[in-house]
């Protein structure tokens, strides 16, 4: 039992925010939200709504806590709540697809960067048989997500099964009887995932999923698990699962972003990120007792609290959970929201921006010659962990990658001279080719963070040029970064047979060299936007199906490459391209990241986004709006 996941909030604790103490409310609020963050986000499979649906749950908690009648029930409160809320949130989401199956890839589609299965088994750091729990639970019937969050919180020890029981508005006995039909299920998908991740395979298996698109979903789960019971090579496989209860116990909670931890409980350090701006609204807090209707509560500094930034934060401004809470009440006070003159059209569409105003003016670009600027340039918030885009230097290239709302961002180097990293924004460095393989590139490399891209184009004469014998004798040395190793980026080919990659990769194998995702390279010469999308899915799902390891896309557009020139599409036939290519990459569980090509937009390379630091292209605005 996880006695500090149970010991709050206390009950002294909740009386105290019932009887109007502002400090007492914001320390419910913070303690209460890693058990909601963690019930909405698997209950949800990690869906871009996580964040609004917490949210939605403590603003609730919040307005409803004076009216609890019992304190020490409040943790059973809390869980009822947040299963309200995530069904409130189901019955818009059925009811926004029967209204247009269009929404589809926006409101059915968990968001790869946001899975709470990978999230689970990173930040846990879950190995062997609590790995392949995890992922199991991504083959459950949609309806079991729902009870998966609690259960699993049961298991951990952070509730009992009378909150269970109660939060679904069941008895025990029922709640026993659903528990234990999911529990099946997660057995039989354990058995397809271990089947899956065989090596060797069963060459039998690969025959049944000769039309599986590489998505988990209950359809598979049973067409996988009939194969796997009725074949002797994969049914062996199963024979040292573990029960899944004794895998589970004594887990801890699923920790907070690092960003959002690092201001919890305490709300000073939001509150010290506030002051630079005034926050929209009334800031007049009450002298005494609870806070007065239409103010913003304040902590003892002055600045926003824990409550305010769970009430006040407004829908669709927020970025990840990951940014932090300071990073996010600054982003959102000084966003710049542009809205195009028809509600209906796509918001890349509307015209590029106004100056920005004095007090959110960027300090003079940095020349290509000059050191980063000292000062991260204030921006829109960061609209997804997963997308990203290829940087080269420019006039105004810092407050343009800031104003992109990309997640993240590379230089095809270990540095970023003349670039600054936007707030909630991470840089990836890349060593190049073979000549990069140095001490001070490795140091480098290790020193700016997880992941490491590794060799680009290794298979054109004009990028890094390598053989495949190369790339393998120098790949321990990657390896001793301790990073988190993307294949060899390919500019084709990468699902062929005897392919650069394809020997790579079986030469990584038999070496026993670690290798963590696939990068690719995609550029598509048909430009009619459905015929492009589709052929982008079909060269993904290709590569996966044959390597089985997330994929990053690192470089992608439309560009035709024909008799030693490059032929572009009308940027309104590239920006039609990136909303739905952007869109489409949602679905697919495996796509980890992608980064367009690229951020500068000149005569040469007409599909960059920005024209300078402010001016984004009609791509640039279709890229601003992508998830």
């Amino acid at each position: 039992m996880s006695s500090a996941g149970r010991a709050l909030p206390d009950v002294g604790l909740v009386v105290a925010a019932r009887q109007g103490d502002q400090r007492a409310l914001d320390d419910v609020v913070a303690a209460s939200l890693p058990l909601v963050y963690n019930i909405v986000g698997r209950a949800l499979r990690g869906h871009a709504d996580v964040d609004d649906v917490v949210q939605e749950t403590l603003v609730r908690v919040i307005r409803y806590l004076p009216a609890l009648n019992d304190p020490a029930a409040y943790r059973s409160w809390l869980v009822a709540i947040t299963i309200r809320q995530v069904r409130d949130w189901e019955t818009r989401r059925r009811v926004a697809l029967n209204r247009d199956a269009g929404l589809d890839a926006i409101h059915n589609v968990p968001d790869p960067a946001s899975d709470f299965a990978g999230m689970t088994i990173l930040r846990l750091g879950l190995t062997d048989q609590r790995r392949e729990v995890a992922e199991a639970t991504r083959w459950l019937d949609p309806d079991d997500q729902e009870l998966l969050s609690l259960w699993w919180l049961e298991e951990t020890g952070e509730i009992d099964r009378n909150e269970v029981a109660d939060a679904l508005g069941l008895s025990p006995g029922h709640v026993a009887v659903r528990i234990h039909r999911m529990k099946e299920q997660i057995q039989s998908a354990r058995g397809v995932v271990r089947a899956l991740r065989a090596r060797p395979g069963c060459p039998d298996l690969g025959a049944v999923t000769a039309e599986w698109d590489g998505t988990p979903s209950s359809l598979w789960r049973k067409r996988l698990a009939r194969h796997v019971r009725d074949c002797a090579f994969c049914g062996r496989l199963g024979n040292t699962l573990l029960p899944i209860d004794r895998l589970l116990a004594g887990m801890p909670l699923l920790p907070l972003p690092a960003g959002l931890g690092a201001q919890l409980p305490s709300a000073a350090a939001p509150a010290a990120a506030a002051q630079a701006v005034p926050p929209p609204g009334p800031t007049t807090a009450p002298a005494a007792g609870p806070t007065a209707p239409g103010t913003v509560p304040t902590d003892a500094g002055g600045g926003p609290s824990v409550v305010d930034l769970a009430v006040n934060r407004p829908r669709g401004l927020v970025p990840s959970l990951a940014a932090g809470v300071a990073a996010a009440v600054l982003a959102i006070t000084m966003a710049v929201v542009i809205q195009p003159d028809d509600p209906s059209a796509p918001s890349w569409a509307a015209p590029p921006s106004a100056a920005p105003t004095a007090a959110a003016t960027p300090s003079v670009a940095p020349s290509p010659s000059a050191r980063p600027s000292s000062k991260t340039p204030v921006a829109p918030a960061v609209s997804s962990a997963r997308k990203g885009v290829g940087v080269w230097n420019f006039a105004g290239a810092s407050q343009a990658l800031a104003n992109s709302k990309a997640g993240w961002y590379y230089t095809w180097g270990t540095q970023h001279p003349g670039i600054s990293t936007p707030r909630g924004a991470t840089f990836v460095p890349m060593i190049r080719s073979a000549e990069n393989v140095t001490a001070a590139e490795l140091a480098r490399a290790r020193a700016a963070g997880p992941y490491l891209l590794t060799f680009n184009e290794p298979d054109m004469p004009e990028q890094a040029n390598m053989t495949v014998e190369q790339a393998l004798e120098l790949w321990p040395q990657l390896m001793a970064t301790g990073s988190k190793l993307g294949s060899p980026a390919v500019a084709w080919g990468g699902p062929d047979p005897q392919g650069w990659l394809d020997r790579f990769m079986t030469g990584a194998q038999a070496r026993g060299h670690r290798v963590d995702f696939i990068t690719l390279h995609w550029f598509g010469a048909d430009f009619t936007t459905a015929t492009a999308v589709a052929q982008l899915r079909q060269y993904l799902q290709a590569v996966y199906q044959r390597y089985r390891k997330p994929i990053w896309l690192t470089e992608f557009a439309l560009i035709r490459f024909a008799g030693g020139g490059s032929q572009f599409p009308s940027q309104q036939q590239q920006a039609a391209f990136l909303t739905a290519a952007t869109a489409m990459l949602g679905q697919l569980p495996y796509l980890q990241r992608y980064a367009w090509f690229g951020l500068p937009a000149t005569d040469k390379d007409r599909s960059g986004l920005f024209s300078d630091g402010a001016e984004a292209t009609v791509v640039g605005r279709a890229f601003q709006a992508a998830r």
